[in-house]
């Protein structure tokens, strides 16, 4: 253990350079590949254009309630007892419930069939937002999984 001061585990990120946002540039960042950041960019803020255009909302604010909408509250985790392993349901954290958020959404997104990523995205968005589509699927799979365990949770610590 440090006898000084510990090292911060948590990264600071700039925020995007359009909306200022830390949340916008972790989602940036999360659905980059190969370090290629502007063509990350460039699919998200046009996927937020496209949204504007469907619902007739702000599209930053539309993103803003999908993730919202599909942060989970309750989780299963695995804890190993005589041998024995449970799948206890657990809380999650404000920071994890964020990046879980967004893992589902570029997941489901990715997983859609034909068409643009742009496209994909701000279908998974408007989808996300309306309460259904893929990453809302995943939420409720690990809701359902989390409730359905609930005998176990004396074994959470």
């Amino acid at each position: 253990m440090a006898r000084r001061r510990t090292k911060s585990l948590v990264r600071d990120i700039d925020p995007d350079p359009i909306y200022g946002d830390k949340l916008a540039a972790k989602f940036i960042n999360s659905m980059m590949w190969d370090g290629k950041k502007s063509v990350s960019e460039k699919i998200f803020y046009k996927a937020l254009e496209i949204v504007e255009q469907k619902t007739g909302e702000n599209g930053f604010e539309a993103f803003k309630k999908a993730v919202e909408n599909v942060k989970p509250q309750i989780e299963v985790k695995s804890r190993r007892v005589g041998g024995v392993t449970y799948q206890v349901p657990v809380e999650v954290y404000p920071r994890r419930k964020q990046s879980l958020a967004i893992r589902w959404i570029l997941h489901a997104a990715r997983a859609r069939s034909g068409r643009s990523m742009e496209q994909k995205l701000a279908a998974e968005l408007i989808d996300a937002l309306n309460g259904t589509g893929g990453a809302m699927k995943k939420k409720d799979e690990v809701r359902r999984m989390a409730e359905a365990n609930r005998a176990f949770s004396h074994y959470a610590w």
